[in-house]
C-alpha cells in the first residue's frame, strides 16, 4: 500500500473518505516516561506541588486524542466514542496505554498515539521542577481494529 496523502501531483492532501464504510473501529497506542526513582515516589505520594499528576495527565490524554485533528494536518475529524488511559507505574517510569473507539469511516490510531503523547507530556511538565531528565519514548501503535485493513497486532514489543 502506497502513501495515500499525496494527490496526482504530488502535493499533499487529506483523503476522501465519503465512499468507506462505518465500522466500529479501535486503536491502543503506548509509551512511556522515564524518570528518576524519587519523581516516582512524589507522584505517588502526592508530593508535586502542581497536583495529583496522573488525574491530570488522564483528563490530558483524553482531550489531545479529541483534537488530533487540531494538530495533525491531514486527520480527519472524529465523533471518538470512547478514550480511556491507563498508566503502569514502574520503579523508574511510567507506562502510559490509550485505548480510543470510534463508529466511523476511518480509524482512531492517530489519536491514541497522540493520547498517549499529551499524557506524557503532561506528567513531564507537572515534574519538571524536580526532574528535567525524564525521557518521553516508545510511543507506538500496539493494535487497530475495523477498516479496510483489518486487525492489526504488534508482533514485538520493546
Amino acid at each position: 500500500m502506497g502513501l495515500t496523502h499525496f494527490n496526482e501531483n504530488g502535493r499533499a492532501h487529506m483523503v476522501e473518505v465519503t465512499d468507506k464504510s462505518d465500522t466500529y473501529r479501535v486503536a491502543v497506542a503506548k509509551g512511556q516516561i522515564v524518570m528518576k526513582p524519587s519523581t516516582i515516589e512524589a507522584i505517588q505520594s502526592a508530593g508535586i506541588k502542581k497536583g495529583d499528576v496522573l488525574n491530570v495527565a488522564q483528563v490530558a490524554g483524553i482531550m489531545g486524542a479529541k483534537k488530533t485533528s487540531d494538530v495533525i494536518p491531514m486527520c480527519h475529524p472524529l465523533m471518538l466514542t470512547g478514550v480511556n488511559l491507563e498508566f503502569e507505574i514502574q520503579e523508574d517510569r511510567i507506562i502510559i496505554i490509550a485505548t480510543v473507539k470510534t463508529q466511523g469511516k476511518t480509524g482512531v490510531e492517530m489519536e491514541a498515539l497522540t493520547a498517549v503523547s499529551v499524557a506524557a507530556l503532561t506528567i513531564y511538565d507537572m515534574c519538571k521542577a524536580m526532574d528535567k531528565d525524564m525521557v518521553i519514548g516508545q510511543v507506538r501503535l500496539m493494535e487497530k481494529t475495523g477498516g479496510k485493513s483489518g486487525h492489526y497486532i504488534r508482533q514485538v514489543d520493546e
